[in-house]
C-alpha cells in the first residue's frame, strides 16, 4: 500500500473511532473498559500518523 494510501485509511480510522468513543459516551451506562480500549485504539493510530507525516 503506498503512503499517502496508506495515511488516509489511518485518519479513516481515528474518525471512527472518536465516533464509536462518542457513542459509548453518550449512551446511558458507557462501559468504562470498552471506552479504555478505544482510547488506547485511537492513541495508538494518532502515534502511527504522526510518524507517517514526519
Amino acid at each position: 500500500m503506498n503512503t499517502p494510501a496508506h495515511l488516509e485509511t489511518l485518519i479513516e480510522k481515528h474518525h471512527s473511532l472518536q465516533e464509536a468513543i462518542d457513542d459509548e459516551i453518550h449512551r446511558p451506562m458507557p462501559d468504562s473498559v470498552r471506552l479504555t480500549q478505544l482510547k488506547r485504539e485511537k492513541l495508538k493510530l494518532k502515534e502511527e500518523i504522526t510518524r507517517f507525516e514526519q
